[in-house]
């Protein structure tokens, strides 16, 4: 059966188990979470030294793990084998003839990071009758600032949306990087000011709270040409920190939904944040940009994007340095 990350732990949580959980997808957060909630908590430490074998793809085989799934536990319920990187494992299809008839003493989990498996095969037909399988899907970066701040509230913190969008910006989609990087920040937090902010931000992981991709994409879009100016300019000169296609990534993302935000009919603040996929705290910057640019400009900023984003890979120009590019680049867009 196909569940969620939420019903798996509660179900573990009241030792309701399952003989067979196949953890597959490309994000490996959840993955690693129930592995490890698994490894953890399901046996006791006494237990543990007779009934729980953890085994890796590259070192073992179908055959071999079925072997070991088919023991009886000693002086135990329940024995529990743990298959990480199960990626790697060659012929996992072999792995019906379990699945066909698990022995229900054994907890048998399958950390398959990165992948899926084929829906179309009677391999995952038998996932879906006879065991879990979870499949963990990689947050859209729109997703992930109101991500980040259910994670926060979970631990009883809030942050700013300024400073959620900025850790988005710099971090990407991968969770465990995002949850390493906001452990740092929950521990530096001042006590009894519960709340994260771009000024905290900038103190303890190095991201400038001034000079960010989030920052000229506001910039840019208020037509503030001095601010955009300053920001290209260190982009310039620290090309290393700020790479000019992620900056032409953001700029684009930024602009298509302004594009979209110019056809909507109804411009409330929910409705735009609902189909822009945004904060609706951040529709008023869409409002503020479409009085900037209209329809015409922000159709030929998308296409100057596209232009400069070849360009800055190589394609019709080989000559210009990246910091050039995105100043003549940042230029045009503003004098449009």
């Amino acid at each position: 059966m196909a569940v969620t990350y939420e019903e798996i732990i509660s179900d573990l949580k009241k030792r309701i188990f399952k003989p067979v959980y196949f953890l597959a997808g490309e994000e490996p957060y959840y993955i690693d979470l129930i592995t490890d909630h698994i490894e953890e908590k399901v046996l006791p430490e006494a237990e543990k030294s007779f009934n729980q074998v953890v085994l890796y793809g590259e070192d073992t085989t179908i055959p071999a793990i079925i072997e070991t799934a088919r023991k009886f536990p000693m002086m135990s319920s329940h024995q529990v084998v743990i298959v990480k990187e199960a990626q790697t494992l060659k012929k996992i299809e072999d792995l019906v003839y379990y699945l066909e008839k698990p022995l229900l003493s054994t907890i048998l989990v399958f950390n398959y990071k990165y992948k899926v498996v084929d829906k179309r095969t009677k391999f995952y037909k038998l996932l879906e009758t006879h065991a879990v399988y979870f499949e963990s899907v990689r947050l859209r970066d729109y997703q992930v600032p109101a991500w980040i701040e259910r994670y926060l509230m979970t631990q009883g913190i809030k942050a700013d949306p300024n400073a959620s969008a900025m850790l988005t910006e710099y971090l990407g989609t991968d969770l465990h990087k995002i949850v390493n990087e906001l452990i740092k920040l929950i521990i530096t937090l001042p006590a009894g000011k519960p709340v994260i902010t771009t000024s905290l931000i900038e103190k303890n992981i190095g991201i400038s709270k001034d000079y960010n991709n989030f920052e000229l994409q506001k910039a840019v879009g208020e037509k503030n040409i001095l601010k955009a100016n300053m920001i290209v300019h260190h982009f310039a000169n620290n090309p290393k920190d700020n790479p000019i296609t992620l900056t032409i990534a953001s700029l684009f993302s930024f602009f298509s939904k302004l594009l979209t935000y110019h056809y909507l009919a109804d411009k409330s603040k929910n409705n735009a944040a609902a189909v822009l996929k945004v904060n609706p705290y951040f529709v008023k910057d869409y409002e503020t940009s479409a009085g900037k640019y209209n329809i015409s400009n922000t159709v030929q900023i998308i296409s100057l994007l596209r232009t400069y984003d070849m360009k800055s890979k190589g394609y019709g120009d080989l000559s210009s340095e990246p910091g050039d590019l995105l100043k003549e680049l940042i230029f045009k867009i503003l004098h449009l």
